[in-house]
């Protein structure tokens, strides 16, 4: 089979597997229900994806992809150091109130798989990382101190997860004025 079919199919199985995933859970969801609802065999399948575990780190490696143009994109809208920051709190508002929203799927899948599976946990702990030292970057343009990432990044989190719980995107407007007035709060501290 071509190189490019054989690309197709792998990106139908992993858009077919992160909506899977992400709609019913990691574990609920078997091999042969995603080769049924993907349209190819199970020796494909496992041609493709050797593991269940290594076809979920795929759909985490495609999901920090989209979390990342989804915050670069919300950080491109900010005039100001400020604005940039607490634009990913209107990126997550907008997230939160789409049909589909099911929370994190990095908190979801730890929640599901972490403890069990040493990889899986690493790659959602390098993801939170990783938005955190972004946060952190955004933090040293605006002047303020990088403590504040922490911070920033427990307030995106704990958003995400109420958000899922509630099911409304008013975590997301507390979030922001919550790091509105810690942001603003650093960098009067900094300014004396």
């Amino acid at each position: 089979m071509p190189a490019q079919a054989d690309e197709a199919i792998r990106e139908k199985v992993l858009a077919v597997a992160d909506r899977l995933y992400y709609s019913r859970g990691i574990q609920a969801v078997g091999m042969d229900a995603l080769r049924a609802e993907a349209g190819v065999s199970l020796k494909r399948l496992y041609q493709l994806f050797p593991s269940k575990e290594s076809l979920v780190e795929e759909v985490l490696h495609r999901r920090r992809q989209i979390w990342n143009q989804l915050v670069e994109a919300a950080v491109a809208t900010g005039e100001t150091p400020r604005a940039r920051l607490l634009a990913v709190y209107d990126m997550l508002a907008r997230w939160f109130d789409e049909d589909d929203f099911r929370g994190c799927v990095f908190i979801n899948t730890f929640g599901e798989l972490g403890a069990s599976t040493p990889r899986i946990a690493d790659l959602v702990r390098e993801h939170k990382a990783q938005f955190q030292a972004r946060l952190a970057e955004l933090i040293a343009e605006a002047g303020g101190p990088a403590s504040l990432a922490f911070q920033l990044a427990i307030l995106a989190e704990g958003a995400q997860t109420t958000a899922a719980i509630a099911g409304t995107s008013e975590a997301a407007g507390h979030a922001r004025t919550a790091a509105a007035t810690l942001i603003d709060s650093a960098l009067a501290e900094r300014a004396q």
